[in-house]
């Protein structure tokens, strides 16, 4: 029983007990999230955003949240029922658990594991099987055939994000997260020219400036964030793949995809932006513990998204598909060549 207990069962609490301490702040940063979406798009467009519910506002994700449980769920007759509920959960399942490997600071992770860039990259290529699932289970045509759009979609930028992650693999040495964020402390620009206390100079950002990009627009495909939204193109699908879909099954898909953006968020700022480090390594920047940094990179990364939305046009689907293999797919195979090219040559290579 001793054994039983030690071996398995304390273990296991453990895990629940950090998953828990992890995802319950994520989901109410994720609330706060959709409403800062909805506040800097309302800004752009010179008017007030939800401002009722609440001091400024701050309640209305919440009382959306009690809107959504409250409602009827609406099952079309035509449709596969168990298909049809399931997808949702499985948008919501894979998206929260992509973050069991991410470092919100130094030692802050729920499993910090050797390749937690492989387990990030393989949860969110699933991730279009809750969107397939949905569209198909619908039984209408169009939320098929956004489906059938949603899957081309992410799989054509997921390899250009997968060469891209490459190229920081290259210069990091580790697929562990953590150790990529610790590569940006020690090596980079910022020791080459004699100044290692301005920390921001070695994030990769800077060498790796034209991957940066790609990654960032990638995400935004990756995700169905404008102007890639062609998943869910109101004047073409009228509400895509979630156009059958009410209440709290339809709150789950949302839940789903703010997680995920978060995640893309989070990934930008660890692999591009030095993760938890300040950006310059003197006081008083290093007295501002690590979380906070992380989460004002993410912040301000989540904020370009969001920007992108408010003055970016819709693509056509030609266009999108046309930007993934012809542009970006022969850039980033190109990059991871130099990249690999100028590490072996300098020896900088770790």
């Amino acid at each position: 029983m001793t054994e039983f207990w030690s071996g398995f069962l304390w273990p296991l609490i453990i895990m629940l007990a950090e998953s828990l301490l992890m995802l319950v702040p994520l989901l109410i940063v994720v609330a706060y999230v959709l409403l800062a979406d909805r506040k800097i798009w309302a800004s752009v467009q010179m008017r007030r955003g939800p401002n009722v519910v609440g001091p400024w506002g701050l309640f209305q994700s919440f009382a959306d949240l009690l809107k959504f449980i409250l409602k009827e769920p609406v099952i079309p007759s035509g449709s596969n029922k168990i298909i049809f509920v399931l997808a949702p959960f499985v948008t919501t399942l894979l998206a929260l658990a992509a973050w069991a490997v991410v470092p919100v600071a130094d030692g802050w992770v729920i499993s910090n594991i050797n390749v937690g860039v492989l387990y990030i990259f393989a949860i969110s290529s699933l991730g279009v099987y809750g969107i397939i699932m949905g569209g198909w289970a619908s039984n209408s045509k169009y939320p098929f055939l956004s489906a059938l759009r949603s899957a081309a979609q992410m799989v054509s930028y997921e390899v250009s994000i997968g060469f891209v992650i490459i190229t920081v693999l290259l210069c990091a040495g580790s697929l562990n997260l953590s150790s990529i964020v610790m590569a940006q402390n020690t090596r980079g620009l910022g020791g080459l020219i004699g100044l290692p206390w301005l920390s921001f100079l070695n994030w990769y950002f800077i060498p790796l400036f034209p991957m940066f990009i790609i990654f960032f627009i990638s995400a935004l495909a990756e995700t169905n964030r404008p102007p890639f939204d062609l998943v869910e193109a109101e004047s073409e699908l009228v509400a895509g793949f979630m156009v059958e879909y009410g209440s709290s099954l339809y709150m789950m898909f949302m839940l789903g995809e703010y997680v995920a953006i978060c995640t893309m968020c989070s990934l930008t700022t660890i692999l591009f932006l030095g993760g938890w480090l300040p950006p310059v390594a003197l006081p008083p920047f290093t007295w501002v513990p690590g979380i906070v940094w992380f989460l004002l990179k993410s912040l301000i990364v989540f904020f370009m998204f969001a920007m992108v939305k408010a003055f970016v046009p819709r693509y056509r689907y030609d266009q999108l598909m046309r930007l993934g293999w012809k542009v970006f797919l022969p850039i980033s195979l190109v990059s991871v060549v130099v990249v690999a090219g100028v590490l072996e040559i300098t020896g900088w290579a770790p």
